[in-house]
């Protein structure tokens, strides 16, 4: 059995996390830490989980950091690499950080540890030779992969995107943008072409496409922006729906061919021939992908549940990807979606 430990264990992504490893089959849950809630049961705070377990939150992290085979971090931007600083972890222990830290090449070490960016669908190989894996952003992971096809071939220029998300990807501490008497009936843009996900997603695209820059003009202040977003808040709890459009003279035909070939051999992302819709990946660890045409111009639409793929179903992806598992272990459908 895999022993873990999890850090940060009472937020939206610390709550997935457990609801999946509680069921996985190779998993054993050693520990997990929270200072706000030290010594409280975590069927308190994760209410569902009433009856799965009578594990409690730890705040003490003495030598259980040391005793576990790989520890995920579900802690906030920033707090991953503080963490790591104040807490040394031995270099037997895999580390799965689901902040933003240590996913740009620039920033993805920190002493002697290195950081591979997790994204299986691109990343596979060395995701199982890796040590310590940085977790992709949700928004990074929906759009990236509607993308990523078409940067292995050479085709990306610029990129006109729209994605609209739930409320949890906003974290569970409430903001003015976050309650319910606001999101409610609502939509709003925010971070408008400036979103921080867009610094990995470039990074990603121009690894497959050398003549794609790897980073954004907001950044480096001296190209034109080749990807265009507008991302959105939208008034339901959970999911991603992404619409990228591109100029592409190539058919339909022919870049669906280069879709379903590029992903042939994806565990996690479907290439659909009939339109999509959110509730077909809520509360799964799937993306779905559906591409439309209209003369010149290709739409490619990517959906995905910003808590699973997008987050803490990703990171047990990669979990089971540097244990040598199946990639699917515990990622299975969880229900209905009605």
């Amino acid at each position: 059995m895999i022993k873990v430990g999890i850090i940060g264990g009472a937020g939206y992504t610390g709550g997935e996390m457990l609801r999946i490893l509680l069921r996985h089959p190779d998993v054993e849950i050693s520990f997990v830490h929270s200072t706000s809630n030290a010594g409280n049961p975590i069927a308190d705070v994760h209410q569902d989980l009433f009856g799965e377990t009578a594990l409690q939150f730890t705040g003490e992290l003495n030598n259980p950091v040391d005793n576990v085979d790989v520890l995920f971090l579900c802690v906030g931007h920033g707090d991953a690499r503080k963490f790591l600083e104040a807490n040394p972890v031995a270099d037997s222990v895999k580390i799965i950080d689901l902040s933003q830290d240590f996913r740009l090449s620039s920033l993805a070490t920190i002493g002697d540890k290195s950081f591979v960016y997790g994204l299986p669908e691109l990343n596979k190989t060395a995701i199982q030779k890796a040590n310590n894996i940085a977790n992709p952003g949700c928004f990074a992971t929906a759009l990236q992969l509607g993308l990523l096809p078409l940067a292995s071939a050479g085709l990306l220029d610029e990129v006109y995107t729209t994605g609209i998300t739930g409320s949890t990807g906003a974290g569970q501490k409430l903001a003015a943008t976050s309650h319910f008497s606001y999101r409610d009936n609502n939509i709003s843009a925010y971070k408008t072409l400036e979103h921080q996900h867009l610094k990995e997603i470039y990074q990603s695209l121009h690894q497959l496409q050398d003549s794609f820059p790897s980073q954004p003009a907001f950044v480096t202040q001296n190209e034109d922006e080749k990807i265009s977003f507008v991302p959105w808040r939208g008034d339901f709890p959970r999911g991603i729906y992404i619409s990228s459009t591109v100029t592409l003279r190539k058919s339909l035909d022919e870049i669906q061919a280069l879709y379903k070939d590029f992903y042939k051999d994806a565990a996690m992302t479907f290439v659909s021939d009939k339109p999509i819709f959110l509730k077909q990946v809520v509360n799964t660890s799937k993306c779905l992908i559906y591409l439309e045409k209209v003369g010149s111009k290709l739409v490619i639409h990517s959906i995905i549940d910003n808590l699973l793929k997008g987050a803490s179903g990703q990171a047990v992806q990669n979990m089971n990807l540097m244990f040598g598992l199946e990639e699917t272990a515990g990622l299975k459908l969880k229900g209905s979606f009605f």
